[in-house]
């Protein structure tokens, strides 16, 4: 089986990949669309892609190409635990007090703002496509005194040394991966619970729209674990609502409450009834 991932290998993403699905074929794309494109056009049989991480919250690229451009179902969701460290080119362990340049992904960079404002408050931010992508450019450029922000896998693949470990804002940073291309797909993981994302758009300019779509899970019992509002990319205000909500429920209250939005005039849609599968020891 052909598993994409947003790469390039070393990445958070890889890292989740390979865990949840040891010994198949993995295939790394240059962005989250290129990954979600491959999947759909059939390039690979299923794809992991990022969705939200505990510092900087949606990853939107993903949420707003799900929504708005495919119905690629969503068949399992994976959580990696994040760690990130700060390495250089072995050539500069010594100095690397005195890097000029900090490189890595946006997420990555906004996650670690902590460390950064303390220790290099004047040195030069670049943003990459990715965490491995950062380490493989500092690797491939010793001569230059800038270090990469990635995960211990990036160090080991790259040849990089770690000159500072762990140094993300939040002990407990986690990102939520999820599998795409086919509907309930098992991973050899321990699952942690059911879930369903939807999303929902109600009918314009309706007084309390909000109000009145979360009340059909509400008077039902049915646990909302997050929900935010994206625009819809029509015209300015008009926003679509992504619901995760607890799917432990029966199936028919929640196709009730679904039903209940339409009959309101709202439209549902959904984008995976899955397990979530936490990663652990990484």
């Amino acid at each position: 089986m052909k598993v994409g991932f947003l790469g390039p290998e070393a990445s958070f993403t890889h890292t989740a990949t390979r865990t949840a699905f040891p010994g198949e074929d993995l295939v790394p794309y240059h962005s989250i669309p290129a990954c979600i494109k491959a999947v759909e056009f059939g390039e690979v049989d299923l794809g992991v892609v990022p969705i939200e991480n505990t510092i900087e919250g949606s990853v939107n690229t993903t949420v707003d190409y799900l929504f708005h451009q495919t119905t690629i179902p969503v068949g399992a969701e994976v959580v990696l635990p994040i760690f990130q460290q700060l390495m250089v080119a072995k050539e500069n362990q010594a100095n690397w007090q005195a890097i000029t340049k900090i490189l890595s992904h946006p997420q990555a960079l906004a996650q670690s703002q902590e460390f950064i404002r303390t220790n290099f408050p004047h040195v030069e931010l670049e943003a990459t496509p990715s965490t491995a992508y950062a380490a493989n450019f500092v690797a491939e450029h010793p001569e230059m005194c800038i270090a990469a922000i990635a995960p211990r896998l990036s160090a080991q693949r790259y040849q990089l040394e770690i000159v500072s470990q762990n140094i993300q804002d939040l002990t407990i940073n986690q990102t939520r991966f999820w599998v795409i291309g086919a509907e309930n797909v098992p991973l050899a993981l321990p699952a942690e619970e059911h879930k369903m994302t939807i999303a929902i758009t109600m009918p314009n300019n309706m007084p309390g729209a909000l109000h009145k779509a979360l009340s059909v899970f509400s008077w039902r019992e049915i646990d909302l674990s997050k929900i935010e509002s994206r625009p819809l990319k029509t015209t300015l205000g008009e926003y679509f609502f992504l619901v995760d909500l607890n799917a432990e429920k029966p199936q028919e209250l929640i196709e009730n409450a679904i039903e209940e939005l339409h009959l309101m005039g709202g439209s549902v849609k959904i984008f995976g009834n899955y397990t979530v599968y936490p990663i652990n020891g990484i």
